[in-house]
């Protein structure tokens, strides 16, 4: 009788255990980094050809992930509910803070950047932190 006591209350402290430490996975977990730009595009046949295709690719190669493009230069419909709707939008979601900065910080897309993006378009550009599920 005594053994059935203590199976049962092993039992019972490895559910606890398990429960506690699943626990705590969940709440280490950091929520994703959306990624937002507003782009007003003055040369949307140029900007689709030699912008977007290269910038996409290296966002991409830095562990983003597009989740919507809208507007000019071949982009889905933006709608807008208050006020005039950016000519062009995009949403990206990411692991971290930390990724979009090596992004933002590598030399081949501040060079793309520089040298095409701000020649076919004005850029605004901002994060919001995810909430955790």
């Amino acid at each position: 009788m005594k053994t059935r006591y203590t199976v049962a209350l092993s039992m019972v402290a490895g559910a606890a255990l398990g429960g506690a430490a699943i626990q705590g996975l969940h709440a280490q977990a950091k929520p994703p980094v959306h990624y937002v730009a507003e782009i007003d595009v003055t040369n949307p046949d140029a900007y689709a050809k030699e912008y977007a295709p290269k910038a996409q690719a290296l966002i991409k190669a830095a562990g983003g992930k597009i989740l919507a493009v809208g507007g000019a230069a071949g982009g889905a419909k933006v709608t807008g509910f208050d006020g005039e709707p950016p000519k062009r939008a995009v949403v990206q979601v990411w692991d971290s803070m930390d990724k979009i900065q090596a992004w933002r910080n590598n030399p081949e897309y501040k060079a793309l950047r520089k040298d095409v993006g701000d020649k076919y378009a004005k850029f605004r550009s901002y994060t919001i932190e995810g909430v955790p599920q």
